[in-house]
């Protein structure tokens, strides 16, 4: 048995343990008739499911440091004079044992989370339906699992377009003390894709079961159709695929009923909130998230808080336009010290949480609108209909109050206008990072050297505890 996974599975009882969510929550490993038993009802599912979405919004996942903190600095976001976790991710010095623990902690995380989604996709309940309502508890939790896996992926392993066949990571189908065997990357994709269509079609007519139970309410808050298109959007991308990648973006454009904000709505629309008109997908955050944005990113401590870079306003520039997304984005404070505010909860910060509207969903933005515009305009480029990306490209532009694009420029040039403004909209978000792999991009650092795209960059090496005693 490998190390790795026994002290994944042991994390299980204890993150678990702290998620008040239902008597679920008592799983252990080698309790299978009192875990079976707990999913043997609708509500033991339900509440099995809750868990594993609110085990996402941990701090080593996407509650810090896969959206905002560790993946943000890496894109050269932020900076922090001192810090040494925030130096070493700077200079993707993954050797270092601050960073050792870090992603040490993400990965056992994930997957103990994997491992919650996997015992529910083999109750006898959710495993193999088709019927209302065990689908959508299934469709969900296989894209769940594959999400998980698809950032795992990104992570730790070579991008899929640079080398298919290089050792991925393990993908885990079972609630099991097996160890999963090591993939290739182009292996663990073929895996991603296929939980993600099977999901597709069984979150296909969700539509019609909407409001009929509290699960099915705040659809934002679970990946339902609309974000598990979006997410195959993501996914084929990076795999390479963009054809595929661009037929799902559209169609997420065309049929989700999403709209992008404009002007007057885009201060606060992401500040600890889902965006009504933009998100596909959030986790909900009631306090957590809050706290660690507060300290974090709105506090200015020497030696800790994560500081916008000196030229941050550059990014936004125009020479023309005002960018909205600079005075949304950003806070000078009354001390000259300048705050990166997008995700903080103003309500909270100033005491009137009594005055936030009522629709209003307190979470961590995963996967928005804007995106999908950049992967049509990005895949409308490169196969040479650079009137179509343009026209793509503007509507986000334009919406941000940028200039839109004139003339005719070629594919290069709407694909450097995309990665510009993918970085201007996408940061705190965790996304940059990944971008810049994918397409094997040299990055500049913020000390001003250009780091050349290699593994020893953009491959985080996977935590020695998944090799120890390995077969």
């Amino acid at each position: 048995m490998s190390k790795s996974v026994y002290a994944i599975v042991c994390t299980v009882v204890l993150a678990l343990a702290a998620t008040a969510c239902s008597d679920y929550l008592d799983i252990t490993p080698d309790g299978q008739s009192k875990r079976t038993d707990q999913l043997s009802t609708q509500k033991g599912v339900e509440e099995a499911m809750y868990g594993v979405y609110a085990q996402l919004r941990q701090p080593s996942l996407y509650g810090k440091e896969l959206s905002y903190s560790a993946l943000d600095v890496m894109a050269q976001y932020f900076q922090s004079y001192g810090n040494t976790k925030v130096n070493a991710l700077l200079d993707y010095n993954y050797s270092h044992s601050t960073l050792r623990s870090l992603f040490q902690a993400a990965w056992t995380a994930m997957y103990a989370n994997i491992s919650n989604a996997n015992s529910v996709l083999n109750s006898p309940l959710v495993a193999d339906a088709t019927d209302y309502p065990y689908k959508i508890y299934r469709g969900e939790a296989l894209a769940l699992r594959a999400m998980m896996h698809f950032d795992l992926l990104r992570i730790f392993a070579p991008q899929v377009t640079v080398a298919p066949d290089a050792s991925g990571i393990p993908y885990a189908t079972a609630f099991s003390l097996q160890t999963p065997e090591m993939l290739t990357a182009d292996q663990v994709y073929d895996h991603i894709v296929s939980d993600l269509t099977t999901a597709e079609q069984l979150l296909a007519d969700e539509a019609a079961y909407e409001g009929l139970s509290p699960y099915m309410t705040m659809r934002q808050t679970h990946l339902n159709i609309h974000a598990v298109r979006a997410l195959l959007a993501r996914v084929l991308l990076t795999r390479g695929h963009r054809e595929q990648a661009l037929s799902y973006a559209r169609q997420v454009i065309a049929e989700s009923g999403r709209t992008l904000l404009g002007r007057n709505e885009l201060t606060g629309a992401y500040a600890g909130v889902l965006s009504q008109s933009e998100t596909l997908f959030g986790i909900y955050s009631a306090t957590d998230f809050y706290e660690a944005v507060y300290q974090d990113l709105w506090l200015a401590t020497s030696f800790y808080s994560l500081n916008p870079t000196d030229d941050y306003q550059a990014i936004y520039d125009t020479g023309g336009a005002t960018d909205y997304r600079l005075t949304a984005y950003y806070e000078t404070q009354m001390t000259g010290t300048v705050r990166f505010v997008k995700l903080l909860d103003k309500y909270k910060v100033e005491g009137r949480e009594s005055q936030r509207p009522g629709q209003m969903v307190t979470g961590i933005n995963m996967i928005r609108l804007p995106e999908m515009y950049y992967i049509v305009a990005e895949c409308l480029a490169l196969g040479g209909d650079t009137e179509g990306a343009v026209k793509a490209l503007n509507t986000v532009l334009t919406a941000r109050g940028r200039d839109a694009l004139a003339g005719q420029p070629t594919a290069a040039a709407i694909v450097s206008e995309v990665n510009a403004d993918r970085r201007r909209e996408l940061v705190g978000e965790g996304q940059q990072f990944f971008n810049m792999k994918r397409q094997n991009l040299p990055i500049t650092t913020l000390r001003g050297a250009q780091v050349a795209p290699t593994d020893a960059v953009y491959v985080v090496p996977i935590p020695d505890i998944e090799f120890d005693y390995r077969n």
